[in-house]
């Protein structure tokens, strides 16, 4: 019987692995609970309107079609049993079990309120398709909302929009969607200009895009407050209620939250660490050994945003790494070699985009800003994005929007319009 590897998860970590054992004699079966690969970095991107989810978020048998030795189970991983070596999953309510020989859990991380979970239903975050599916529904009907209301409080409410954090997405997120209301929306509405929004980007510390040199931190608060963007740094969040937000300075009414602040381990961090005893840190990541294995258990790998190791960023670039680093051990130990091989970081840099031809890239010791970045920038995920007919889709939909200025990805369905209409009759 071939050797049966096991991946948990389908986004960066677990693709790179995958894709690392398509010619080895082994039995690959990647598990997920949803049926797509999700190209995160570009989410926000689907929340304004610019990409479509089909564009960002190919299905998963589509992406491995052509690996004969990859299987594809969708499930939610509800435990794992370390000593029997399997686990146990909810595959739409029927509860299964996938044994395994070697297994790599690359889970990912979601949203982290730092301990104040309340403020998720009216700050939602932006870590899925359903959320940015939802925050693009937000968006775009807090301007038709807008359209509707005639007292000007309610209306200027409705037409401020609050990002919390000030990472890459945040950043990004706050610059586009001051672009749309600049120019994706022009002369789209009769009883209001889409140019008097308000987007502020909260900042709990003293930069924006904190860990890029200081040159570019400042060069980037500078482009977001060219392209309209509110920049309140040293601001903490205290409260959020569907009307808007409280902070440390005071309060912002504001209809449309969004949280960008933080992350936190998948819940299967958790499981791991209480089965194996290994230790987590405070956001929930597995302490590993230097070759990204469980202690202990030298068949289980754990990978990108769950894996804790040498104060490794949660970025994509990790993922993709650690992920090919634990296919690539697997390879070596079943040709004999079981030598511990530490996993080595090559950072490629850093790059976050403000708006149109605006954005900052780190690279070495190369900085870059301004038209060349954001060029950059677009090139570098287009490489990365899966499949020729979503990078062709995806160029076409910039095109639209950036070289001209409409959104092509703006539709609210029946269900969510409703929800909207409900919102305002409450009120």
């Amino acid at each position: 019987m071939s050797h049966r590897v096991v991946i948990v998860g389908a986004g960066f970590g677990g693709l790179f692995a995958a894709r690392a054992l398509r010619r080895a004699p082994v039995e690959v079966t990647v598990v997920d609970r949803t049926n797509h690969h999700l190209f995160q970095p570009l989410l926000y991107q689907m929340a304004t309107g610019v990409l479509a989810e089909g564009d960002i978020a190919p299905p998963i048998r589509e992406v491995l079609r052509r690996q004969d030795n990859a299987r594809v189970v969708l499930g939610d991983v509800v435990d794992i049993d370390l000593a029997a070596r399997e686990l146990t999953l909810d595959c739409q309510g029927t509860s299964s079990t996938v044994p395994y020989d070697s297994l790599i859990v690359a889970a990912g991380a979601a949203q982290s309120y730092f301990g104040h979970d309340e403020f998720a239903e009216h700050a939602p975050g932006l870590k899925t398709l359903d959320d940015a599916l939802a925050l693009r529904a937000r968006i775009f009907g807090a301007f038709e909302m807008a359209e509707l209301e005639s007292d000007p409080e309610r209306r200027a409410a409705w037409l401020t929009f609050v990002v919390v954090g000030a990472g890459p997405t945040g950043v990004e997120l706050a610059g586009q969607i001051a672009e749309l209301s600049r120019r994706g929306l022009r002369r789209n509405f009769r009883t209001f200009e889409p140019a008097d929004a308000r987007v502020i980007l909260v900042e709990g510390a003293e930069h924006v895009l904190a860990p890029f040199p200081a040159p570019l931190r400042e060069r980037a608060r500078r482009d977001l407050e060219r392209v309209g963007v509110e920049v309140r740094l040293h601001t903490t969040v205290t409260g959020v209620d569907a009307d808007g937000l409280d902070v440390t300075a005071g309060r912002i009414e504001a209809r449309t939250k969004i949280w960008a602040a933080g992350v936190q381990a998948s819940p299967l961090g958790a499981t791991l660490a209480t089965r194996s005893g290994a230790p987590t840190d405070s956001a929930g990541r597995v302490a590993v050994r230097p070759d990204c294995t469980l202690p202990g258990h030298p068949e289980v790998f754990v990978v990108g945003d769950l894996m804790s190791l040498d104060h490794l960023p949660g970025v994509a670039e990790v993922a993709m790494q650690s992920g090919t680093h634990a296919a690539r051990t697997v390879v070596r130990r079943l040709r004999g070699d079981v030598r511990e091989r530490r996993f080595r970081y090559h950072d490629l840099g850093t790059m976050a985009t403000i708006a149109r031809f605006r954005a900052v890239a780190s690279i070495g010791r190369l900085r870059m800003t301004g038209v060349a970045a954001w060029l950059l920038w677009l090139f570098v995920h287009l490489l990365f994005l899966t499949g020729h007919k979503n990078r062709i889709a995806a160029v076409a939909n910039w095109a639209v929007a950036f070289l001209g200025r409409a959104r092509p990805q703006r539709a609210i369905n029946g269900v969510e319009a409703s929800d909207l209409f409900a919102t305002v009759r409450r009120r």
